[in-house]
């Protein structure tokens, strides 16, 4: 009885082994499964998209907004600079131009075309400056021709020492008719002077040379009283017989 009773004991004992065996397993499966259903449930509660995608659009366009804002400042900044700096140049060109034309009209107020004599003999018509001795800026360069005599009294003030002014202008007479007017400045005369000129081929020969006349226009500024009148007086060697130029400075 005792033996059997212990074998019985014995296979309960492996019974109950067996038997709990299978919840074992299950507990140890359901262990590892709860994790996994867990993670499929956060899965599914996670959104797609934010909650607050209509603000972050909103914020977006209004960034872009400002953007566009900002740049449109910048090319009207940009197009203003660029619109001064034009005006500038314009301005800048206009007084350039203003300029010149004042200075080509003071050159043309106090200037004058006249005979030149050049080196090789030739004479030529060119524009001479003549900057005014009189102060204020109210005067002006004038020429005249006439023959002689020119029936002036010319004269110099003892104030203005070197400036030789018409002081009186006989009626009818040749100055007089071609416009000299009293008061008139003397500033330059055409004068004549003869020198010897001999060819090269009489120089190797031993020629003297022969006496040529030569017209030249001689500045009156600052030179004396009767140089000038000499030099007006010369005009009567002029083989030619031409008219004396007198440039005038005149006032307006």
């Amino acid at each position: 009885m005792s033996t059997s009773a212990t074998k019985v004991v014995f296979i309960s004992c492996m019974a109950a082994t067996v038997s709990f065996s299978p919840p074992s397993f299950s507990i140890v499966n359901h262990r590892y499964a709860a994790p996994k259903k867990a993670r499929a449930h956060q899965l599914h509660l996670r959104p797609l998209f934010s909650l607050n995608s209509n603000e972050d659009t909103e914020n977006l366009l209004e960034r872009a907004r400002r953007l566009r804002q900002e740049i449109s400042a910048i090319e009207s900044s940009k197009v203003e600079i660029q619109r001064e700096i034009d005006l500038k140049d314009r301005a800048r060109q206009v007084a350039d131009m203003e300029m010149k034309v004042q200075k080509d009209n003071l050159r043309m107020r106090y200037s004058a075309v006249v005979p030149i004599l050049k080196d090789m003999g030739e004479e030529v018509m060119e524009r001479v400056d003549f900057p005014p001795r009189l102060k204020g800026g109210k005067s002006r360069i004038v020429t005249v021709q006439a023959s002689l005599p020119l029936g002036l009294v010319l004269g110099e003030e003892t104030s203005r020492p070197g400036i030789t002014s018409v002081d009186e202008v006989a009626l009818t007479g040749n100055g007089e008719s071609a416009g000299v007017k009293k008061g008139d400045i003397v500033r330059a005369v055409t004068a004549c002077q003869t020198t010897m000129e001999t060819p090269t081929w009489q120089l190797l020969a031993g020629g003297i040379g022969q006496p040529k006349t030569k017209r030249f226009m001689y500045s009156a500024d600052g030179r004396p009283l009767e140089e000038v009148l000499n030099a007006i007086s010369s005009n009567r060697m002029d083989a030619q017989g031409r008219d004396v130029w007198l440039v005038l400075e005149r006032m307006d």
